[in-house]
């Protein structure tokens, strides 16, 4: 097998690992609370630990890849998910497996950033890209969708400490055939790493998430949950002077004056801070409330993501006859939509319940995720892509980070746990697909204005691309 190809073999199966470890968890939570006695604040870092690192540090590894060497930082990478994935199945308290999650987030951001620039450094021609992008696209959806059911097959027969093991044969297989077989590349001309503004984007996005996991417990106008608050608008806004004074900003402010590039970010943290960071909430309500055990609970996924493996495939030709702006905005229609039709769950419901809500909101994530990545990537220069590409990264992530913060509002910590009342599970759940519906719905509209004058040819030439960027989906 050529180089190249080894190159695509790799970086599909480190980013269907990724995709895996992602998709995994949602399932193995409930079974990580009762072993380790965590409650609902350390499930929910079990999720944002890991988004929070992956959304606030690939945007810098896309500069220490080109400067350092993208084979380099790909392995550093893979060795550090790897390490990480094996602190996380020897975790013996709630602290340790979220600290060993931040690690996973940086190790998997390394990945992420480096994935795309090996591929276009190994595939120059723009159909043989093109042809491996669809591979690498497809591989990260057939990962999604088998996501939850391997996560509840392995935490059901093995324990929940498998989904983390089960990443030690497959990062070492990775790490042997990047280093035999997958070719060195850098950018000679890269940019400067902004140090000073990673540091303070990072600080901002940990204390507002901070503050709502913790503003329940100590209340919401305690001195402490309000400094965090402040805190928050404080590091954020020294983020924006910083940018605007270093040569080579990590968030380039200037970008957002394309309404296209700021239609592609909108959305993206919309349909992530909306629906994919109920997904732990509707989890728990499948296993504490129906009673469903762990591959059952990945089962009642199944239907919904085959259908989004479908919507996703459709979109090439929709793309062809439908503007990218409809596409998006539609799509952030049906997530709302879908979200509302959620709402029919009950304490005494069957576990089809969720399925009209799931299918038409993976619909629309399906047709989603390759437009608006196409729009994010299309809206720079061929030279940007790469910072392209990790800026809507970050957005995504952070949208799932805050998303599963800021839910997490409504719902009684005692009662997602399985112990207090599942009436009051149940309707916090409610007022949360509610919130995250709006916030959906705000989205579409914010998109539908803001990708006026967008060219469908642009989302067709780039939907291969596109795909790449659909792993955030879990």
């Amino acid at each position: 097998m050529s180089s190249r190809r080894w190159t695509l073999a790799v970086v599909s199966m480190a980013t269907a690992m990724l995709m895996l470890d992602i998709a995994v968890v949602n399932t193995a939570l409930p079974d990580i609370s009762h072993d380790l006695g965590a409650g609902l604040g350390g499930l929910q870092w079990v999720v944002d630990a890991y988004t929070l690192a992956l959304a606030t540090i690939v945007v810098t590894m896309g500069s220490i890849d080109d400067r350092l060497g993208r084979r380099r930082v790909f392995i550093a990478g893979l060795t550090l998910f790897t390490v990480a994935s094996l602190a996380c199945a020897l975790a013996n308290s709630i602290a340790v497996l979220d600290v060993a999650r931040a690690a996973q987030g940086i190790g998997a951001a390394a990945m992420f950033a480096v994935s795309l620039a090996l591929l276009a450094s190994a595939f120059p021609g723009a159909r043989e890209r093109a042809g491996a992008l669809a591979v690498y696209g497809a591989t990260i959806g057939a990962s999604f969708a088998v996501g939850p059911l391997a996560g509840g097959a392995l935490t059901s027969a093995f324990g929940w400490r498998s989904i983390f093991l089960l990443n030690l044969p497959l990062g070492a297989i990775c790490i042997a055939a990047t280093v035999a077989r997958v070719a060195e590349s850098r950018e000679p001309y890269a940019r400067s790493i902004d140090w000073a503004g990673q540091g303070v984007l990072a600080a901002g996005l940990f204390l507002f998430v901070l503050a709502l996991l913790r503003g329940n417990d100590d209340g919401w106008t305690s001195t402490l949950i309000l400094a965090e608050f402040a805190g928050t608008v404080l590091m954020l806004g020294v983020f924006a002077l910083v940018e605007r004074r270093v040569s080579d900003p990590l968030l380039p402010l200037g970008l957002f004056r394309d309404p296209a590039f700021t239609g592609a970010q909108v959305g993206a943290f919309a349909i992530s801070g909306s629906f994919y960071a109920v997904f732990l909430y509707t989890t728990l309500y499948l296993q504490n409330v129906l009673h469903l055990s762990a591959v059952e609970a990945g089962l009642a996924y199944m239907p919904a993501t085959a259908v989004m493996l479908m919507a996703g495939a459709a979109t090439a030709a929709v793309g062809t006859r439908v503007s990218a702006r409809t596409t998006i905005s539609v799509a952030l229609a049906l997530v709302a939509v879908g979200m509302l039709l959620l709402t029919a769950t009950g304490t005494d419901s069957s576990w089809w319940v969720i399925l009209p809500g799931e299918i038409v909101a993976l619909v629309g994530s399906g047709l989603f995720n390759p437009t608006v990545s196409a729009v994010a990537l299309g809206s720079l220069p061929d030279s940007q892509s790469g910072l392209a590409a990790g800026v809507n990264d970050t957005f995504r992530q952070a949208g799932i980070a805050v998303g599963t913060a800021a839910l997490g509002v409504f719902i009684p910590a005692q009662s997602a746990l399985g112990h207090g009342s599942p009436d009051a599970f149940v309707l916090g759940l409610h007022r949360a697909l509610i919130v995250g519906a709006a916030l959906a719905a705000v989205g579409a509209i914010a998109t539908a204005r803001l990708l006026r004058g967008w060219r469908p040819e642009l989302v067709t030439a780039s939907a291969a691309t596109g795909n790449t960027l659909a792993l955030d989906a879990a």
